[in-house]
């Protein structure tokens, strides 16, 4: 598919834009509305491939969960491994559509692999995820930054005392989720490793404050984060954090999401995802 249309389309889900400009905009490219009608499925996520792991997977147990967060409780899908067994916690942070069922999968894999999944709903104060992904995409523009990040924190304090945990608690996060994770690593002293897709990077001066650990990957054409990357690594190496950053040339923003079948790409997503387990294995256990 041409670059130009898949720009767009990551304007279009990481902005205020209009769906009717962004649909207008796309008839522009694909030659008339007939061709934009026939390109958006492929351009939208499609969340019946969100089924790597399967909720009926021995391997693992999983239900709908709520936390105290600062200001009232925060709903979370919850994987563990099958069994009584204590394991390290994973916090699996959602993109800017909220928890849907792709990240539902990816907590299913991490619990498939051995981690506690938790992975909170950012609009639980808003009446939870809706259906409707653009409306999911204005409720989280609604959200209060601070409380948000807040949310989040007391996710990885329920990761680290849940009884079935470890006490050691990383986090993964994708786009809006990346620069979460990155959040974390500033502001939660309970974390103890963070893994960011594509994330936004955190102000300079707070990096000093990070003490988790840090595995960072970036999409070689994802210009509008990866313009970021150089003052944080040079932040990053000031400080002494502990820290790699992986590139991966030629694929786009959200690169790791399967149901995103214009910008996956499986074998950088394989490769990603066998790094951040081995990453958590490394810093978790």
């Amino acid at each position: 598919m041409d670059q130009d249309i898949i720009d767009l389309y990551d304007q279009f889900t990481h902005s205020d834009m209009p769906r009717r400009e962004f649909l207008s905009r796309l008839a522009k490219l694909a030659g008339g509305a007939a061709a934009a009608t026939t390109l958006l499925p492929l351009l939208e996520n499609n969340y019946a491939h969100a089924r790597v792991v399967s909720a009926d997977d021995p391997r693992l147990q999983e239900e709908y969960v709520e936390f105290p967060g600062p200001r009232g409780p925060v709903r979370a899908y919850l994987a563990t491994p099958t069994g009584s067994a204590t394991s390290p916690g994973v916090v699996v942070i959602h993109e800017n559509r909220g928890l849907n069922p792709h990240i539902e999968d990816v907590a299913r894999r991490a619990a498939a692999a051995g981690f506690l999944a938790v992975a909170p709903d950012a609009l639980s104060p808003l009446g939870g995820t809706p259906d409707d992904t653009d409306r999911a995409r204005t409720m989280m523009g609604q959200l209060n930054g601070e409380q948000t990040r807040e949310n989040f924190m007391a996710a990885v304090s329920y990761a680290k005392s849940h009884p079935r945990s470890t006490g050691r608690v990383g986090c993964v996060g994708f786009c809006w989720g990346g620069a979460m994770a990155n959040q974390l690593a500033v502001h939660s002293a309970d974390l103890n490793a963070a893994v960011a897709f594509y994330g936004r990077q955190p102000a300079a001066e707070d990096v000093a404050k990070i003490k988790a650990s840090l595995l960072l990957h970036y999409a070689g054409l994802d210009q509008r984060i990866n313009a970021g990357i150089e003052a944080y690594e040079a932040a990053l190496r000031d400080a002494g954090v502990d820290y790699e950053v992986h590139m991966y040339e030629g694929v786009n923003h959200a690169f790791h999401n399967d149901t995103s079948p214009t910008r996956y790409d499986e074998a950088s997503a394989a490769l990603a995802w066998e790094r951040t387990l081995a990453f958590f294995d490394d810093k978790l256990r």
